[in-house]
């Protein structure tokens, strides 16, 4: 009788410690990930001026150290930034990047990238890098705000609310939505830079990615400072980027003055297949002699100025977001909402 005690007694702790060594073993916590995947791309300006568009991704990664071999180090939660060199000439440089995962665990990944700065290269007179999360920064931006179609027909109201307009993880979002407000069936924001900023002659570059959508219609493009007392079209409109989201990816150039107005303006278009998934430069180079368009690198149309033009004097940007109308067309019943992000924009002369 003793002997079965005895037994029972021993198997009874062998379950105890079995139970204690699988206890301890499962409260070791959730099994820490690392970021794998790591990719690095890199774009450099070809214009002289320094920049490169450096895009990092890496799955389990929620932020993403450069370190871009000339002393300088930028964290980024995204994993898309632009940086600016200054060294004049063609110099190459190991650029180092480290995605980080929630836990801290890290790998790295290095590239070469070779930049040309060019010793006449145009300076940085203005720029909004969206640095800042809340609202636009108030000093370079104001709001049109209303609805009424805006001379286009178009569905939206204009806001200042921050779910319209929001600077957020160092990207600008411009968000339209479908929701009845004030008359109307969908909300946006327009931001200008009217009576903060303009400028005459140069070169305007923003970084973006489009909105989707059957109706959706962003847009970034410039009017004449002399608007107040010069009435549209003889104010002259430059449209740097125009896109709809029911010609998916055609991305438009437009220019608007006395006698090329509205359906007739001068411009052309371009095809990329990406815009509503990638960041591409949307950029506008402008003399007393000529307006360049381009997607990125590329030149897609050119337009011969003249002092008979409106186009020799300051203009203003705006950034917007319409919601069907003339242009934007038809808008998919399907549609909620969806968001124009800006990652910065830059005037150089």
């Amino acid at each position: 009788m003793k002997h079965i005690k005895v037994s029972i007694l021993l198997a009874v702790l062998a379950v105890i410690f079995i139970a204690g060594s699988c206890k301890k073993k499962n409260d070791s916590g959730p099994t820490q990930t690392a970021p794998t995947d790591l990719t690095v791309t890199a774009v450099p300006s070809t214009n002289g001026s320094g920049t490169v568009a450096f895009t990092a991704t890496a799955v389990n990664a929620v932020s993403y150290d450069y370190e871009f071999g000339n002393g300088a180090i930028l964290t980024v939660a995204s994993g898309a930034t632009n940086y600016q060199y200054t060294l004049v000439g063609n110099n190459t440089y190991t650029v180092t990047v480290t995605a980080k995962s929630s836990s801290g665990l890290t790998v790295k990944k290095s590239i070469q990238v070779t930049v040309n700065v060019a010793a006449s290269a145009p300076g940085l007179i203005w720029s909004e890098e969206f640095n800042t999360d809340g609202a636009p920064n108030a000093a370079k931006w104001g709001y049109d705000l209303g609805g009424g179609g805006w001379g286009n027909n178009e569905l939206q109201y204009y806001t200042s609310r921050p779910e319209n307009a929001v600077v957020l993880n160092g990207f600008l979002k411009i968000t339209a939505i479908k929701e009845a407000y004030s008359g109307s069936a969908y909300t946006s924001a327009r931001l200008l830079s009217k009576d903060k900023f303009s400028f005459k002659y140069g070169k305007i570059e923003v970084r973006a990615k489009l909105p989707a959508g059957g109706g959706t219609w962003p847009a970034i493009w410039m009017l004449g400072n002399n608007i107040s007392t010069t009435p549209w079209p003889a104010c002259g409109e430059i449209d740097i980027m125009e896109h709809v989201g029911n010609q998916l990816n055609k991305i438009y150039a437009t220019l608007h003055h006395p006698g090329h107005s509205g359906g007739n303006g001068d411009g052309s278009f371009i095809m990329i297949p990406d815009a509503t998934t990638a960041f591409h430069n949307y950029i506008f180079e402008w003399s007393a002699t000529s307006l360049k368009f381009y997607v990125d690198t590329q030149l897609f149309y050119t337009f011969a100025n003249n002092a008979s033009l409106p186009f020799n004097q300051n203009f203003f940007v705006i950034l917007n977001m319409a919601m069907g109308g003339n242009f934007g067309g038809a808008i998919d019943p399907a549609f909620t909402n969806a968001s124009m992000e800006i990652d910065y924009v830059r005037v150089y002369q």
